[in-house]
């Protein structure tokens, strides 16, 4: 039999914002949380009004941006990095 550890502790988004320069997170932890703004080509590229229409899901553990189809989660702010664009073509 097999069995799923669910963790309790994982801290979760109360409030989101995006700056000109940054994607900020307040956690449920008390920490606040930033990435570059650049981590997210979609972001980057949208406009203010489209990074301003956004909804937490996932109980907190993410958000989503509808208009622009991008999804950021709390997890990646703190361990991951940034997105590659898909029209950058890769090193050799």
């Amino acid at each position: 039999m097999s069995t799923v550890a669910i963790e309790y502790n994982t801290p979760r988004m109360l409030a989101l914002r995006v700056t000109d320069d940054a994607i900020v997170a307040e956690l449920s932890d008390g920490r606040s949380v930033s990435v570059p703004l650049a981590w997210s080509w979609r972001l980057s590229d949208a406009t203010p009004e489209q990074r301003n229409h956004f909804e937490l899901i996932g109980s907190g553990l993410g958000a989503h941006w509808p208009e622009i189809d991008e999804d950021i989660s709390v997890a990646g702010m703190l361990h991951g990095g940034p997105a590659r664009h898909p029209h950058i073509a890769k090193a050799a």
